[in-house]
């Protein structure tokens, strides 16, 4: 059977993207725009020592997979089929064939897997290495694919046309206006990343903001541009796990895209800890992706755990605002901002692209082709509806006076 034929009776026919094999054999339609290509048998070997996304991701991180053309095209096009789908007798051919080159073509994961995880799950050290693993590649790398504000999550964009860096900034302003940020406040940032927010907030706002993060990377970078542009009387980024921050009495908590690493068992005690950080009346803004219900597992898939962001869990949104309730934390406001997402991933891609040849010789081919594959994926993701964004703002009312307005006023 050769490749062709194996795509043929796995995927039908006519499939909407164009397969090739290294044994000469194609399928699908010719002069498509995108294409797999099989390079090396070895491939097939990775698909049947793992098979489904991780085989493929494998293969792909190593080289033995290629993609022609734009990646996100190419997942678009993409036959979704599951092996349960197809009949006995298939399944039985395939396994036999896939065998075949496992036993004579072994192969090993690449070595930017993450695999040995020690220690208790969402433990303050493993945390630690978690967050160490994804974020202190390279500084440089990360300015190329994010842009110049350095801001690793979702933007807002205010309109259809506005460029990556105005949505970053307006997502920056959307979360100071939630939280009725004015100067002389005292905001805490907890998962700071580069310093993104606490920058907008004391440079826009006048508020003595704190921020934290567990990258040695991310909180050196945003030390060095708070002291560029002045801003040490008022800014402050350390390197240092959220809970340990001693300080309290805040007026305002923003928590952007960390909860993804917080985990189920301890959304009581993150948001229990959020509510004694802040003042009665203040507020905290939650920002992070959600599933859009409860059908399938927290825990993300094996591509993702292993090669983005180990132990990384997502919640639906009902259950992130039954534990905030469940806490002290009364919800005033909540949106979902997905498709802003996905736009936010365009962005990164496009980056991405443009810089590839830098950011091959900065990381290497097999963590550029990771997040190639990573950011592409989880554009489609958002687009549909198979991940989402939600921003949750709480606060810490008292007696039943939450001084917020009667409308909101952001």
């Amino acid at each position: 059977m050769s490749l062709a034929a194996v795509f043929a009776r796995l995927f039908g026919e006519d499939p909407p993207i164009e397969f090739r094999g290294y044994d000469g054999s194609r399928s699908g339609p010719a002069g498509c725009s995108s294409a797999i290509v099989i390079n090396s048998p070895l491939a097939l070997a990775h698909l049947a020592a793992a098979p489904g996304e991780l085989g493929l991701a494998r293969a792909y991180i190593n080289g033995h997979i290629e993609v022609r053309g734009d990646m996100y095209t190419a997942l678009a096009a993409f036959p979704s089929v599951v092996m349960s789908d197809a009949s006995r007798k298939l399944r039985a051919e395939l396994a036999v064939r896939l065998a075949g080159y496992r036993l004579w073509w072994p192969v090993r994961p690449p070595e930017q897997e993450n695999r040995a995880r020690g220690g208790r799950r969402h433990s303050k050290r493993r945390d630690s290495e978690s967050i160490s693993y994804h974020y202190d590649v390279s500084n440089l790398f990360y300015e190329w694919v994010l842009g110049p504000s350095m801001t690793y999550t979702c933007a807002v964009f205010e309109r259809s046309d506005a460029t990556l860096e105005q949505a970053q900034y307006a997502k920056h302003d959307l979360v100071a206006r939630k939280l009725g940020l004015e100067p002389g406040m005292r905001l805490l940032d907890i998962g700071a990343g580069w310093g993104g927010m606490v920058l907008h907030a004391a440079e826009h706002y006048g508020v003595r903001a704190i921020g934290v993060t567990l990258s040695r990377s991310q909180a050196e970078w945003a030390r060095r541009v708070i002291a560029d542009r002045g801003l040490g009387e008022l800014a402050e980024v350390r390197y240092q796990d959220y809970r340990d921050v001693p300080e309290s009495g805040f007026d305002a908590v923003s928590s952007i895209g960390l909860t993804e690493h917080i985990g189920r068992e301890q959304l009581p005690e993150y948001f229990s800890f959020l509510r004694e950080k802040l003042r009665p009346g203040a507020r905290l803004l939650n920002h992070c992706i959600t599933r859009p219900d409860g059908s399938y597992p927290a825990r993300t898939g094996k591509f993702i755990s292993r090669y983005v962001f180990p132990d990384g869990e997502l919640e639906p949104p009902g259950e992130l605002a039954s534990r905030m309730h469940d806490n002290g934390l009364e919800v005033r406001h909540e949106e979902n901002l997905r498709e802003h997402y996905a736009l936010t991933l365009a962005g990164w891609c496009e980056n991405l692209e443009r810089n590839w040849r830098k950011a091959v010789a900065e990381v290497g081919h097999a963590r550029a082709r990771v997040w190639r594959l990573y950011m592409a994926a989880s554009r489609l993701a958002f687009e549909r509806n198979q991940l989402q964004l939600h921003q949750m703002l709480g606060v810490r009312s008292e007696g039943g006076t939450s001084s917020m307005p009667l409308r909101p006023d952001w």
